[in-house]
């Protein structure tokens, strides 16, 4: 199963954050957000410089390197920097997922992306009206 199968997409969608930006308000510098992330500090920089996907370990770091902040405020859904278009195939979306990623993602980490991708498309449906 591929992006392209799903009605309505048009590219591959990609989940991003905004850890980086939040950061410089509370850590001094990345290998210390990276500490308290527990990941190693190759690791966020190679997030940062988009040469590495965003795993279940970097959420689950990022949860614990800002406990005051939600998932949507941490990280938001794209597709190639176009709004994510409709699809009501959630089954055929996890069937992807864990094909593609079955060792980065299980099923909670889905269920938080899918949610986080209806929350994108309400607030597109909102912003176009």
């Amino acid at each position: 199963m591929k992006p392209e199968d799903y009605p309505g997409a048009t590219s591959q969608l990609k989940l991003n954050t905004r850890v980086f930006e939040l950061y410089k308000g509370k850590y001094r510098s990345l290998p210390e957000l990276a500490r308290t992330m527990e990941i190693s500090t190759g690791q966020i920089y190679k997030v940062k410089q988009g040469k590495r996907g965003i795993n279940q370990k970097f959420i689950i770091g990022a949860t614990k390197a800002f406990p005051g902040y939600d998932l949507d405020d941490l990280f938001y859904v794209d597709s190639e920097g176009q709004p994510v278009k409709s699809s009501k195939k959630w089954s055929e979306f996890r069937e992807y997922a864990l094909q593609k990623y079955p060792s980065e993602l299980d099923e909670d980490l889905i269920t938080m992306i899918e949610g986080l991708i209806e929350r994108q498309r309400a607030k597109n449906n909102d912003d176009g009206k």
